[in-house]
């Protein structure tokens, strides 16, 4: 099996961790890793790294999009529908005009506290390991960071339990359940994600997305994403033939930065489209390139 990517389609039901398992299976090779992990009942892109592949997850880029469905007028412990219900009331008396105007409080840098059941850290536990125990509600989850890029609207279903169906476009770390549990808290009726599909992830988008049924059906005839394409992404910097069997070595090249000191750059000679990620750094006051991750040898 080569090295690369797959764009996997990930089904409802299955963690991500169930996905890479069994494609370790089909694959047959144990270097198997992905990003942006999803929720068991959402579906959509998950990125998936095979062989030599994995060194490079910690590149992708980081922006993701959803697809969200967000019912009003119920809570739930787990903010979505796989949750047990806490709160229902009406939501009939809500407009879409009215759900518009609190929606523009959630774009730009907001804060955001992550669900209650959620793979976060608070003091060196698992927020899900403690709100399985109980323990949850005496905890302090701090709120953090998050970039939402836009928030659109596709569709508006008014009534006792209202549904708006939206196109939510974010930066890493952002959970589509805080934003569906504090719009209903915003309304002032409560709210929980009732759907979720992950549209793009990491430069995969769903149109794009091989089905895990389909690399079941013939695991031998996948072809992966090649990682010159999905390092795309990254400022390059190109090298002659000599400067990149060096740098391949290790070696420190005198070069004058192009970007700011630690911005990871891809390495490429004129025919060679992928080496690796390299950095500029300083030693005494003076700029070099060194290598971060090499990828490729240079004979």
């Amino acid at each position: 099996m080569p090295d690369g990517f797959l764009n996997l389609h990930k089904p409802a039901g299955w963690t991500s961790h169930d996905c890479v398992a069994k494609l370790r299976r089909l694959l047959k090779t144990k270097k198997i890793g992905h990003a942006g992990t999803l929720d068991p009942a959402a579906t959509g892109v998950l990125p998936v790294a095979v062989g030599r592949a994995t060194r490079l997850l910690q590149y992708l880029s980081s922006d993701k999009a959803y697809r969200a469905v967000v019912q009003l007028g119920t809570t739930t412990d787990t903010d979505d529908l796989d949750g047990a219900i806490l709160t229902q009331m009406s939501a009939s008396h809500l407009t879409q005009a009215r759900v518009l105007e609190q929606l523009s409080n959630f774009q730009g840098e907001i804060e955001q506290i992550p669900p209650m059941y959620s793979a976060i850290h608070v003091n060196g536990q698992r927020l899900y390991d403690l709100a399985r125990r109980g323990d949850a509600d005496t905890m302090d989850v701090p709120s953090r960071p998050v970039i939402i890029h836009s928030i659109d609207v596709l569709d508006w279903q008014p009534g006792e339990s209202a549904h708006i169906t939206l196109d939510i476009a974010c930066g890493t770390g952002t959970y589509i359940r805080s934003i569906a549990r504090d719009l209903g808290q915003a309304l002032g009726v409560g709210g929980t994600l009732a759907s979720l599909i992950r549209t793009q992830s990491s430069g995969f988008t769903l149109d794009t997305s091989i089905a895990l049924d389909t690399v079941s059906e013939q695991p031998n005839h996948i072809d992966l994403i090649t990682p010159a394409l999905v390092m795309g992404h990254l400022p390059k910097i190109v090298l002659s033939p000599e400067a990149a069997r060096r740098w391949c070595l290790g070696q420190r090249l005198a070069i004058e930065p192009t970007v700011a000191l630690e911005q990871p750059l891809r390495v490429v000679t004129e025919t060679r489209p992928f080496l690796g990620i390299g950095v500029f750094r300083l030693r005494d006051d003076q700029p070099y390139f060194a290598p971060k991750m090499v990828f490729e040898q240079v004979g």
